[in-house]
């Protein structure tokens, strides 16, 4: 308004200049969301004004269908480890909206040329063509070491059912037959966790040496674990393996903790722990001729994917008594393990629905992060867990 109270008239030119101005201010980015990660974590993605939300409705996986069908135009996505991010669909999700088609205003989404953005609830990012993201340059979150407690809980919990006949006796009492069960000096007997004073030595083998294997062997020092052996691909410098070994080996009283071969790592093993990354470098690294070099008394368990133990070699191993007994949380081909599967049939396998994540603190965690990767892969910031893809092409 002039000084004399009259309207003063903008130029077309500035006018388009303030609506571009307003536009940018008010723009949106689309996001599309695989799951409803619930009220604490959904109220963060809510809260950002700059983040249009598009969520799959149901509490099931995803459709496929109903992903690629809101994946166009969108700068972000969460999935989970069951939303396969491949070719189809990056290339889905690089195609960009077009604004005058949905008849859009200044404050529609406009979710830029391509995605930008992939997030995933899970630690594991096999479900995620690395290699596709990175040609497209997108960045990759994930949630590393908010699971690494929950994952090492629930290994020891399998050593021991698996050691101890947790799942014949279970079976026993929930088939109606413990009344039946004729009790006898050394039935449902198994091989002990912790030493005895006629039984003074357990050696514990890891496959995969990381944050997960660590915190599992911390946790099983109380039962008396006398050498800890490993296997490990880490490209981490030796020396600086050396000084960590040493360091565990002294803060857990050990006689002793040792990288050995993996012919050794399956003969000397008491309980051997399988917690190495998946993927083509480690397919069935556990197989027949693994299996057959392992103690009769000996227990595997695998908590970290199930393409690394060939499951038709481990239900022979069992069904034959190469080993004792396993315990396993992931299993190939999973979900798709009905009662016919051969793990499943055997009675020492103690086979659980892939729950080593499944406490309520670390769900929340990993949600949490996912949100957050998501958000600050978007907005410009820091992303908390980012997969390195330098080293991808």
């Amino acid at each position: 308004m002039s000084s004399s109270g009259s309207i003063t008239t903008l130029s077309p030119p500035t006018q388009r200049l303030m609506s571009i101005a307003s536009h940018l201010h008010s723009q949106r980015f689309k996001v599309v969301v695989c799951r409803n990660l619930g009220p604490d974590v959904m109220s963060l993605l809510e809260a950002r004004p700059e983040l249009d939300l598009v969520v799959w409705p149901e509490d099931r996986a995803c459709e496929r269908a109903w992903l690629m069908e809101n994946i166009p135009g969108a700068t972000g996505v969460i999935v989970m480890l069951t939303d396969k991010v491949n070719a189809e669909l990056l290339d889905k999700g690089t195609l960009a909206m077009n604004v005058s088609d949905r008849h859009a205003s200044d404050h529609d989404t406009i979710a830029g040329p391509s995605l930008k953005v992939v997030s995933t609830m899970s630690v594991g990012y096999e479900h995620v063509d690395l290699k596709e993201a990175a040609q497209r340059g997108l960045e990759v979150g994930y949630t590393p070491d908010v699971l690494t407690d929950a994952v090492a809980d629930l290994s020891v919990m399998l050593a021991l059912m698996a050691g101890r006949n947790g799942g014949v006796g279970v079976d026993l009492v929930q088939k109606g037959q413990w009344p039946n069960f004729s009790w006898a000096p050394f039935g449902l007997c198994g091989p002990q966790l912790s030493t005895t004073p006629a039984s003074s030595t357990r050696k514990i083998g890891f496959l995969g040496f990381g944050r997960i294997a660590q915190a599992t062997l911390a946790r099983l020092v109380p039962f008396g674990i006398t050498h800890c052996l490993y296997t490990s691909s880490s490209p981490s410098p030796t020396n600086q393996n050396q000084t960590r070994d040493t360091t565990l080996k002294n803060q857990h009283n050990l006689q002793s903790l040792s990288k050995v071969p993996i012919d050794e790592l399956a003969r000397e093993s008491d309980v051997l722990f399988v917690l190495a990354p998946g993927g083509s470098d480690t397919y069935h690294v556990v197989d027949e001729a693994f299996l057959r070099k392992m103690k009769k008394t000996s227990v595997l368990v695998n908590a970290s994917r199930g393409t690394l133990v060939d499951s038709d070699a481990l239900a022979r191993a069992l069904r034959e008594g190469w080993i004792w007994g396993a315990g396993v949380d992931v299993v190939e081909g999973e979900p798709g393990v009905g009662v016919d599967h051969p793990l499943v049939r055997e009675p020492r396998c103690v086979v659980v629905p892939h729950i080593a994540s499944a406490t309520l603190e670390t769900r929340l965690e990993m949600a949490t992060r996912a949100a957050q990767n998501l958000i600050a892969g978007i907005l410009g910031g820091e992303m908390p867990a980012k997969v390195n893809l330098s080293n991808v092409l």
